[in-house]
């Protein structure tokens, strides 16, 4: 098991303890009238309740993936990038998702490794507590979000939260940088996605355009021009120049 894959499961496993602890009663908060929380009648304590709370928390892993990474950018712009081509299912989903997956651990692994480093190793060692931990690993990934959130989707959000102007970006809360993250991801997808279209548009354009003037009208224009999309998109080194360009715009 390589010291990348230890650390994003002791991130995870992290801020899934944060919340079992605040949702399942851990830390045993008092209720507002005083009483303290106690676990349901016939319950043998609040460890069976933990762990249900936790296990149904994982169900919660992939959205997190695609809210918190660039996932959701990349596959975006793999499956606009297949259907330019006309391949229809070729590369399968499951090949651009892994695609995408290895990417995005590509592009998140800095940042995991500052989470690790200021928020799960103090945590292992004991030197503090869960919800300290989160409170240290929170802003690497704040920072992140940030840098590719526009201002205008976190000056909407902050409308819509009735939220200050911050003074500092550090003062934005994560509700308001989570969905201005993923809006702004959506927006970026997209416009490099139709940028791909427009290469391969113009070659289905020019084959429609000489099938009808010869009178070829029995044979489909894509059965001709898929192949052709194909040859440009290798004689180009089209991945490399893909995925050399989506890295950067991460730089």
């Amino acid at each position: 098991m390589s010291v990348g894959y230890k650390r994003l499961v002791s991130i995870t496993a992290l801020f899934f303890l944060r919340t079992a602890v605040a949702w399942a009663g851990v830390a045993r908060p008092r209720h507002p009238s005083g009483l303290n929380w106690t676990a349901p009648a016939g319950a043998s304590g609040s460890v069976p309740w933990n762990i249900v709370v936790l296990l149904t928390l994982l169900t919660l892993l992939p959205a997190l993936v695609v809210a918190l990474t660039p996932f959701a950018r990349l596959l975006i712009v793999f499956h606009f990038l297949r259907q330019a081509l006309g391949t229809q299912t070729a590369p399968s989903n499951q090949t651009l998702i892994g695609l995408s997956l290895v990417l995005t651990y590509f592009l998140m692994q800095p940042v995991g490794a500052a989470i690790y480093d200021s928020a799960v190793m103090p945590f292992q060692r004991g030197q503090i507590d869960a919800w300290a931990a989160i409170e240290q690993g929170t802003p690497p990934l704040r920072h992140f979000m940030l840098k590719f959130a526009r201002e205008k989707d976190l000056a909407l959000f902050l409308e819509l939260a009735q939220a200050p102007r911050p003074a500092r970006p550090d003062d934005v809360p994560m509700r308001v940088v989570v969905p201005a993250y993923i809006l702004s991801e959506l927006k970026t997808g997209f416009q490099i996605g139709a940028a791909l279209f427009l290469p391969f548009l113009v070659i289905d354009l020019v084959v429609a355009a000489v099938t009808t003037s010869i009178g070829m009208l029995q044979l489909p224009p894509v059965v001709i021009s898929t192949p052709l999309k194909i040859m440009l998109f290798v004689m180009v080194d089209g991945w490399n120049l893909l995925i050399g360009s989506l890295m950067r715009s991460f730089a």
